[in-house]
């Protein structure tokens, strides 16, 4: 799906510069920025959603225990 994006002289030369740089087309150093942007939004959003939860209901359970519930052995540094 083909889009179009309008940059002033300045950004334009940043923007490839920055493609140059890294061998990569402007179209995927868009894709990529754009992307990346919307995953970082997502875990941001699960982050304050736990902390919220945490807030609400600050109980924890020490690793060992995570450990025996899920029937893992201890590993070994």
């Amino acid at each position: 799906m083909p889009y179009s994006i309008r940059l002033n002289a300045e950004e334009e030369r940043l923007v490839k510069s920055y493609c140059t740089l890294h061998g990569i087309s402007v179209s995927e150093a868009f894709k990529r920025t754009l992307l990346e942007a919307i995953e970082d939004e997502f875990d941001l959003a699960e982050a304050e959603e736990a902390i919220r939860k945490y807030e609400e209901n600050p109980v924890t359970i020490p690793w060992e225990q995570v450990m025996k519930d899920l029937d893992v052995d201890e590993v070994d540094d």
